[in-house]
């Protein structure tokens, strides 16, 4: 009889901290024993055999992202997508023939697993997000992720909670920013999509001369292997590149409590895109993962959802929980919805997190010579350095897990080279002033809808409406 699996935190532990991190970590054990770990390409193909939608890009180098309604889409299967990376005969790989695999990465990307498998829910349980502490979590809450090498994600921030991303198969590469990074991202809500902030910048390859300030941009790297969770905290800006010819993840957003006050900004911001582009084509703002474009009085009665909610939770502390007919994660929700067992621990008593060779923070810094014999960059000036460095502290806590690095098969690390990608080839010319253009309508957006206006907006909407609510309550 096999010993059963002896997990390096309990539940209370990993919820305890993950509410504690200010810093995104991989947790390198926990998965042990799920059955999801089995969720090939491969073996999932065998149990899955609708059609899927796959979206396609070009593998080829700009200094512009690819956003989602600048690529391809095609419906397969699973079947014809591991042909397809194979190399196998055009006949045989249905709707890939048209797209050379030497020329095309293809990502079956936030597919809802409630929904894939809903005539298999036995499935449902082979992902135990409950043993980070979230009880009767699992693959219903989850999104399912297939790529082929080189597929990504652009680079943006979640408004929702946090999130937790498990590695079945193969390797992705997270280019990580804390929130602190948003005025050097340069952030924009075109292409929409509910609950995603994205970067105007390509953070691997950028363009210095329109985006400047991206010099001043901390990446925290990781390459996350199979078994491995990454716990990504609230509100850090991620770019997400698979590094493998097959690669398979799954992912569960977990609710905050400040999400309330996030819904209220996301529907406001909703109402605004929707108001100024009407009467533009939807292909060309609107991210596909949208379900068309709703009418300003459809927004509004959004925005006060919203609000209602925001202030009644906040006042009486009361759950409003989700219609239990729909079972998708609450990446993107307007509507002032909650769902029920979303909280992280809000214990405020110290707390000293348990960094080691089972918790691994992902750290910006320069590796040196006696951590892993990387020589410093030459590229790298002083000010450049220092904002790759962590603290004193943070650098005595994680030596010695590094010096287990190859022990454990992990990355973590900002190299001499990933250093290089925030202040290579900054010359005079590239930061000369750009000509005057005329404004579009998107450069106006990206000023009415920047995270910094949102805020702002959402509290005088909060603080009106509860000074509409003191005026009509009874003296």
């Amino acid at each position: 009889m096999a010993a059963p699996e002896v997990k390096s935190f309990s539940p209370e532990e990993a919820q305890q901290i993950m509410f504690h991190l200010q810093q995104p970590a991989v947790f390198t054990n926990m998965s042990d024993g799920w059955p999801a770990l089995r969720w090939t390409a491969e073996k999932l193909s065998d149990c899955l055999h609708k059609l899927i939608r796959f979206r396609l890009g070009r593998k080829e180098e700009t200094n512009t992202p690819l956003f989602e309604t600048q690529c391809s889409y095609e419906e397969a299967t699973l079947e014809h997508f591991l042909l397809w990376t194979q190399g196998e005969k055009e006949d045989d790989v249905g709707p890939f023939c048209e797209y050379p695999k030497s020329e095309y990465w293809a990502y079956a990307d936030y597919k809802y697993i409630a929904l894939l498998f809903q005539d298999q829910p036995a499935m449902f349980e082979d992902v135990k997000w409950s043993q980070f502490g979230f009880e009767g979590r699992n693959g219903r809450e989850s999104t399912l992720w297939i790529g082929s090498e080189g597929a990504n994600t652009p680079c943006h921030l979640d408004s929702y909670g946090c999130n937790l991303v498990l590695q079945v198969q193969g390797r992705k590469r997270w280019h990580l920013f804390p929130p602190e990074d948003t005025p050097h991202l340069y952030p924009t809500r075109i292409p929409f999509e509910e609950s995603s902030v994205f970067s105007q910048l390509d953070v691997l390859h950028p363009d210095l001369r329109r985006f400047p300030g991206f010099h001043g941009a901390r990446a925290h790297i990781v390459t996350l292997q199979p078994g491995q969770v990454l716990y990504v905290p609230r509100h850090w800006w991620h770019y997400v590149e698979s590094l493998d010819p097959i690669t398979v993840s799954v992912n569960s957003w977990i609710e905050m409590e400040d999400d309330d006050v996030a819904r209220v900004g996301e529907a406001v911001t909703k109402a605004v895109v929707c108001a100024f582009k009407r009467d533009e084509n939807p292909e060309d703002w609107l991210n596909p993962t949208e379900e068309g474009v709703a009418s300003h009085d459809e927004n509004m009665q959004c925005v006060n959802l919203a609000v209602r909610a925001c202030a009644q939770r906040g006042s009486c502390h009361r759950n409003v929980t989700q219609d239990p007919g729909d079972s998708r994660t609450l990446k993107r929700d307007s509507t002032g919805q909650v769902r029920k067992n979303s909280n992280l621990l809000t214990d405020s008593a110290p707390f000293s997190i348990p960094f080691g060779p089972h918790l691994i923070p992902v750290c910006c810094q320069q590796e040196t010579k006696k951590d892993l014999e990387v020589k410093p960059s030459t590229n790298c000036d002083v000010k450049s350095q220092e904002a790759c460095t962590v603290s004193s502290d943070a650098a005595q806590r994680t030596s010695a897990v590094r010096l287990q690095q190859e022990k454990y098969e992990f990355s973590v690390q900002c190299t001499a080279r990933d250093c290089a990608v925030l202040t290579s080839k900054i010359s005079v010319e590239d930061c000369e002033e750009p000509m005057h253009s005329t404004i579009s309508t998107n450069d106006l957006l990206d000023c009415l809808l920047h995270p910094d206006i949102i805020t702002r907006v959402t509290e005088l909407l909060l603080e009106r409406h509860t000074g509409s609510r003191r005026a009509m309550a009874p003296s």
